[in-house]
């Protein structure tokens, strides 16, 4: 269940009587611990840590926070305890193609997005087991079962689902019943995009010589976004090597979806490399799918 940290937090806030709160991510996924790459929490806020320098990290998923003047009111205190806590800093680096619209403000989160989770994790308390996907959730003695892929079904009185729709929808036991089917129809009518990320992680004192921190492509078949991550977040050292992030298209990623991670690994770092001739040769890579990416419809 992704993106379940503030829920816990809000539960707290509430002053509700003594309770515990447990959170089950799926991920880090397989490939991500074979790879050897350092696993976060965060969902598609997680933040991708390199082996060969923990403090090297990039942003897989969502790039930086934009505050629009409705959630500036809205989300007040959020922002401000995010930036209070130097969680959140302002997003200063020049990104190229960046469509802005009026009232809008950006921001970045130095250590990475994934720490805005691990933040609201640590103030809520929560119990969180990694590794485990939900499969079926049934009412056992008006408590709520939920049964995992591994390990003894848990009870709950209340269980808040943050997952994208479909993966809502392949859960089994009560909770299927529960949906009606008008209600299974319209969910079923929800629409995502499909992205690959590629992460490049490179040896302290390399240069990689672009005037921007981001920039938004829009004439490659394959490239969408790039990103130089650790110029994007204001942290660059001569102590820790640079990192960078390519975000591809969505017609790419639907074209490649079940295609080999390897395969789809190369195909981008081609067009990478059209993009940014001579760009240095990284020393760890990771190849991102993410298949729910951005909600469409």
């Amino acid at each position: 269940m992704k993106h379940g940290s503030p829920c816990s937090r809000r539960r707290a806030e509430q002053r509700l009587p003594p309770h515990s709160c447990a959170l089950f991510e799926k991920g880090p996924h397989g490939d991500q611990i074979a790879s050897g790459l350092l696993p976060d929490q965060g969902g598609r806020m997680a933040t991708a840590r390199s082996p060969c320098n923990p403090q090297s990290t990039v942003d897989l998923g969502a790039q930086y926070i934009t505050r629009t003047p409705h959630y500036a009111k809205k989300h007040q205190s959020f922002y401000d305890e995010l930036l209070a806590h130097g969680i959140l800093k302002p997003l200063t680096s020049p990104i190229e193609g960046m469509v802005m619209k009026e009232g809008d403000c950006n921001f970045v989160a130095p250590q990475g997005l994934s720490s805005i989770v691990k933040h609201y994790l640590e103030e809520s308390g929560a119990e969180v087991s990694f590794r485990h996907r939900v499969t079926q959730i049934n009412l056992r003695n008006d408590k709520w079962e939920v049964s995992k892929e591994t390990g003894s079904p848990e009870r709950f009185d209340i269980v808040v689902l943050t997952m994208p729709v479909p993966q809502i929808l392949q859960l089994q036991g009560d909770i299927a019943n529960l949906i009606s089917e008008c209600q299974r129809q319209q969910l079923e009518s929800v629409c995502y995009s499909s992205r690959y990320a590629l992460g490049l992680f490179y040896e302290a004192g390399t240069k990689i010589d672009v005037p921007w921190a981001g920039q938004y492509i829009t004439s490659n078949p394959c490239t969408r976004f790039i990103s130089i991550d650790n110029k994007k977040r204001n942290i660059e050292s001569s102590e820790v090597g640079p990192s960078l992030v390519v975000h591809t298209t969505v017609p790419f990623a639907v074209t490649y979806l079940e295609h080999s991670t390897e395969d789809v690994r190369e195909l981008i770092y081609q067009q990478l490399e059209s993009i940014l001739p001579g760009l240095p040769q990284p020393v760890v890579t990771k190849c991102q799918k993410w298949r729910y990416s951005q909600l469409r419809k």
